[in-house]
């Protein structure tokens, strides 16, 4: 996989295999039909946090990756070399995740990457909190951004947040009191929720103790 030597990598548990809610349907075989077309397509996905935007961009690069193509996945939000967006060439797949983060000068480089995919058969995928003409970005980008074909993901209810942990925890024995237990008492974040569990799951290791809503008392004092 290209990743231009960054300090990135994919969680392999984040597939469109086990993307879930029944209103992303729509957006899973958009996804799917794309992988097979040839030409370039600029797709900008909005959510919420804990809606799935980073889990449906890395399934995309992982999907991409099976069908043995060039993927590039960039997460703004995380610490990336400087000038990394205009170093980028176009190539199969450019998953960029989190683009409300952008610097005004990574806005204009990803303006001149959006502008340079046009003959190619590149596959520009974007992500952000908000639909384009929401965001806090250049005019032109938002311009460009906003012919993109779009897609809002549903809120997900603590059931479907649930179902996620399981599939992505299925080595870790809990039982769901204890998840809509953190639910209430100490995040209603999935990703908050996923680390913590990681914690949980390595004390209760050492401790050599099952993971009770008593022993999440204990490790977290709540």
């Amino acid at each position: 996989m290209n990743q231009l030597g960054l300090p990135l990598s994919l969680n392999s548990k984040m597939l469109l295999s086990n993307f879930i809610g029944k209103k992303n349907q729509q957006v899973l075989d958009f996804f799917n039909q794309l992988l097979t077309q040839k030409g370039s397509a600029v797709v900008f996905i909005s959510g919420v946090k804990s809606s799935g935007k980073t889990h449906l961009l890395q399934g995309c690069a992982f999907s991409a990756l099976d069908e043995q193509l060039d993927v590039i996945y960039i997460d703004i939000k995380q610490e990336l070399p400087e000038g990394v967006i205009s170093d980028l060439v176009p190539i199969d797949w450019m998953c960029i995740d989190n683009v409300d983060y952008l610097s005004t000068i990574q806005q204009q480089a990803l303006f001149d990457l959006y502008n340079r995919i046009k003959p190619t058969n590149t596959k520009l995928i974007i992500s952000a909190s908000g639909l384009p003409n929401e965001l806090n970005l250049l005019k032109d980008l938002k311009t460009r951004l906003s012919l993109a074909v779009t897609f809002t993901l549903e809120t997900l209810n603590d059931e479907q947040k649930i179902l996620i942990i399981e599939r992505k925890m299925v080595d870790i024995n809990i039982n769901s009191k204890v998840y809509r237990y953190l639910f209430k008492v100490f995040s209603r974040d999935l990703n908050d929720v996923l680390n913590v569990i990681s914690i949980l799951d390595k004390a209760s290791l050492q401790r050599k103790s099952n993971i009770s809503i008593p022993f999440v008392k204990q490790i977290l004092s709540i």
